[in-house]
């Protein structure tokens, strides 16, 4: 009997009809039972006659399944198989925890640490093991990445491949997927999950000259439930539905109800759904959103925002270290650094970006390749330090909206950090003095600056590279 482990992939192959359009014509799925649980998971074509349909079990034991098809050939098709236990890296998919935290689904603390590489996988193999060869040493937990390719500045070269049948700039059959290019796209899914990365996926953006932005309804729906039906077997996808929705004309809010529902439908393991914004938000109190995914700088906002949300909120942009004249990607590497830490303090998730001007317009935040800022060495080390704080959903973000970031278990530990150059003045509870350490976060590095007693504290001339550590 076939062995697959837990949160792996189970991976159904069949044979069945070319004639006609497959991918249309025939509608495939199959129910897997254990004990009382039911998955339903639909099957797609993937070209010359094959058709797959793919299913992560979520417990151990053994597992049944039964096809359903309108093709006699491929209806009521049964099997089994056994779900062993997870490899010790596996750790299954990442869901909400607590309201405001991640973890995965053994309860695993997952600490979302992201990176942008919109176009990544469409740059050809030797830029793109390039990138997975940078990611092996980045900080990194979480990649966003696009389906369909970009244009935009620093981003105008032709993909290797195209999602769909025909040829570009706009000659295509929406009704038929191009099996070369979904395959490749899940063969870099599956890299970065062996590397421990979610594959953030966008499905949609309005950085396009190739007509996928303005496809029908129909034709829209098709494409999800297809990108569904392929990769939501993979235990490390979240869904975006967009990179900046808001400035797609040809998408109605209605739309973007319409797609979540479709996610919400057909994905049987109910991966993390969010949707990225330009100027404005997307309501993420709607309950098929998992989470707030932000683009936006005003770090000081995010305990406002979970309290607003009542969900993780994730800064998945809030500028990119970088040197290029537009605004959103030139803060320097002291400024990208000090977002995690304000993001952090605040309860929230922070997301890195890097756009480096380069002569051959390699830019990470679009076509991966390496790192040439300061920045992730020092996010590397902050993540090395949230790893040995207190669990994350055990500290409490007690600051304000104002510039005053305190994360803390009130009368134990205590993070303070300040953008107000009045400074910022805290209440130590208990009745034990407390050892306050200086964290250098530029210099990554950790000073011990005497103690303070219960009462009062004050930091009254604040530095933009420090973060405050007081412990009893």
């Amino acid at each position: 009997m076939t062995e697959i482990e837990r949160w792996g992939m189970f991976e159904i192959t069949l044979n069945g009809p070319t004639d006609g359009n497959p991918f249309t014509d025939v509608e495939l799925s199959a129910t897997f039972k254990k004990d009382d649980s039911l998955f339903d998971a639909d099957g797609f074509y993937d070209g010359d006659g094959v058709y797959k349909i793919r299913f992560m079990p979520d417990s151990v034991g053994e597992w049944s399944y039964k096809t359903k098809c309108n093709i006699q050939e491929l209806d009521d098709i049964k099997g089994n198989f056994q779900c062993i236990n997870p490899a010790e890296d596996n750790h299954g998919p990442v869901y909400p925890y607590k309201t405001f935290y991640l973890a995965y689904a053994d309860n695993t603390p997952y600490f979302q640490i992201g990176t942008t590489c919109y176009a990544w996988v469409h740059q050809g193999d030797d830029m793109e093991e390039q990138t997975l060869k940078t990611l092996e040493s980045a900080p990194f937990n979480k990649m966003r990445m696009c389906i369909f390719p970009k244009d935009y500045a620093y981003n105008k070269n032709e993909p290797v491949y195209y999602p769909f049948e025909g040829k570009p700039l706009k000659d295509w059959d929406f009704t038929r997927f191009n099996p070369d290019f979904w395959r490749h796209f899940e063969k870099r899914v599956l890299d970065l999950q062996k590397l421990g990365i979610e594959a953030d996926i966008i499905l949609f953006h309005t950085y396009d000259r190739w007509g996928f932005e303005e496809m029908d309804a129909e034709s829209d729906d098709r494409y999800i439930k297809y990108a569904v039906a392929r990769l939501a077997a993979y235990r490390n996808v979240w869904w975006s539905l967009a990179n900046e929705f808001d400035i797609m004309p040809a998408k109605t809010d209605e739309d973007w109800d319409r797609f979540y529902k479709i996610i919400q439908d057909k994905d049987p393991y109910q991966h993390m759904r969010g949707i990225h914004n330009c100027r404005r938000w997307y309501d993420h109190t709607k309950p098929w959103v998992t989470h707030a995914s932000l683009q936006t700088s005003d770090m000081a906002g995010g305990i406002r925002y979970r309290q607003q949300y009542k969900k993780p909120v994730i800064y998945d942009e809030c500028r990119y270290e970088g040197d290029i004249p537009q605004g959103w990607g030139n803060i320097n590497a002291l400024e990208m650094t000090q977002r995690f830490w304000q993001g952090a303090l605040s309860g929230c998730y922070v997301g890195h970006g890097e756009t480096y001007k380069h002569s051959e317009d390699l830019l990470w935040w679009s076509k991966g390749g390496i790192l040439r800022g300061q920045s992730p060495e020092r996010i590397a080390f902050f993540r090395d330090f949230m790893a040995s704080a207190p669990p994350f959903d055990e500290l409490e973000p007690i600051g304000d909206d104002k510039g005053h970031y305190v994360l803390a278990i009130p009368g134990k530990y205590y993070l303070v950090h300040s953008t107000d150059p009045e400074g910022i003045t805290i209440q130590l509870t208990g009745n034990k003095p407390y050892r306050i350490d200086g964290i250098d976060i530029w210099n990554m590095k950790l000073k011990n600056m005497g103690k303070s007693q219960p009462g009062q504290f004050n930091i009254s001339d604040p530095r933009p590279d420090y973060v405050y550590r007081l412990t009893n």
